[in-house]
């Protein structure tokens, strides 16, 4: 089965950098042919071994575009641009850390990423909740969630409040990757409220495969001089480790 790994980049918070630096730690990390496909609003700058499409349009409120991941709700089409075969959908503020064959050789129809309690160390262990930062699916497999979603956008978009609530309740069935194969840089690397004054942010452990910036603080934040995040959990910058795999791949 044919091998795509998606991402998507619409608006200006994230620039061709984040889509450039990703497609070259995912070549660096994934042996054999794949296909290498953003969906995006603007092109401009974007490797040109990367097949760049436009961010599928179907409706979406205008502020549904600034809330969350909602366009994400595309992909599930029933034929997007005629891609074909098992697709890896891959947020552009994540950090590739080591071999991706087994994202592909997982054999669950739907995995999604467990965001929940148990991506919490603290929080103790708890009900998974799946989400869409690092998602795999058989492309044109579940096109139920995009046309249920598309039946009420308004009303689903209020009732879920995330896509990835909306995503995770219209699929067939959801599965979680194992708990360490992707990590949250926030739950997992970050120090405790307050002491990222003084305590350097530690590195992914040998078990992650990718690290997950979600929100603040994002990749180019950790390259940069000054502080960084949000009171009480801010940090100083620039984080070495992440400073040499922005440069490693291509970033400026």
């Amino acid at each position: 089965m044919d091998r795509v790994v998606l991402c998507m980049k619409w608006g200006t918070l994230y620039g061709p950098d984040y889509v450039n630096v990703l497609f070259n730690a995912v070549r660096a990390h994934l042996p054999g042919p794949f296909r290498f496909v953003c969906l995006t609003d603007d092109a401009t700058g974007i490797d040109p071994g990367v097949d760049c499409f436009p961010v599928p349009e179907f409706g979406l409120r205008p502020d549904l575009w600034q809330i969350g991941g909602w366009p994400k709700i595309g992909v599930f089409q029933r034929d997007l641009y005629g891609l074909r075969g098992r697709a890896l959908f891959i947020d552009l503020d994540m950090m590739i850390l080591s071999d991706l064959t087994p994202f592909f050789d997982h054999p669950a129809p739907f995995i999604a990423t467990d965001m929940g309690a148990n991506w919490k160390p603290r929080a103790g262990k708890g009900p998974e909740e799946p989400g869409t930062c690092l998602f795999a699916f058989t492309l044109g497999a579940e096109p139920q969630i995009y046309e249920r979603f598309n039946e009420d956008r308004n009303g689903h978009a209020h009732r879920f409040g995330l896509e990835q609530n909306c995503v995770a309740a219209f699929a067939h069935s959801v599965t979680c990757w194992p708990a360490d194969w992707v990590i949250s840089f926030k739950r997992h690397l970050r120090p405790p409220a307050l002491l990222g004054t003084v305590l350097p942010v530690r590195r992914p452990p040998a078990s992650a495969k990718v690290l997950a910036f979600h929100g603040r603080p994002r990749p180019l934040d950790l390259i940069r001089k000054g502080w960084w995040g949000e009171l009480p959990n801010i940090g100083r910058g620039p984080v070495g480790w992440m400073r040499d795999y922005w440069l490693r791949y291509g970033g400026r």
